[in-house]
């Protein structure tokens, strides 16, 4: 049975509309592109497409020639992380509270997160080569 999560920005102006699994998937990008974005990794939570809401004052900044992201225009949360080809948004965790009590389950570019933390848990660590072979398949 789907969940319905309801998230917002730092500063509110920007509500978010979405539903997820039971369990939700979290997911963490370690790419150079995310860190920089974020100042660490990017915690992003698998909700369904379908049905998905955001209104408010959002900016969008093209970051690559294959993907973009989201964010308020009013205090600069992130939003999203977006792949135009498909229109799929994963949407920042941090939007939710308690990050939609959803559970840790894939580390992407595992290879490329600072020595300084480590996730902890049984999840998948994917490396670049992995995270590539699995998104950009030949």
């Amino acid at each position: 049975m789907a969940q319905h999560l309801k998230g917002q920005c730092l500063c509110g102006a920007v509500t978010v509309s979405a539903r997820a699994e039971d369990a939700p998937r979290l997911r963490v990008c370690h790419c150079d592109m995310c860190q920089r974005h974020c100042s660490g990794g990017f915690f992003s939570i698998e909700t369904e497409q379908a049905g998905l809401r955001i209104d408010g004052p959002v900016g969008v900044y093209e970051s690559s020639d294959w993907a973009e992201r989201g964010f308020c225009s009013l205090c600069g949360s992130t939003l999203y992380y977006r792949t135009p080809a498909d229109g799929v948004r994963n949407l920042s965790a941090g939007l939710f509270d308690n990050a939609g009590n959803g559970d840790l389950t894939t580390e992407f570019y595992s290879d490329m997160c600072p020595q300084g933390y480590a996730l902890a848990g049984q999840h998948s660590r994917l490396s670049a080569t992995e995270t590539i072979a699995l998104f950009a398949p030949k």
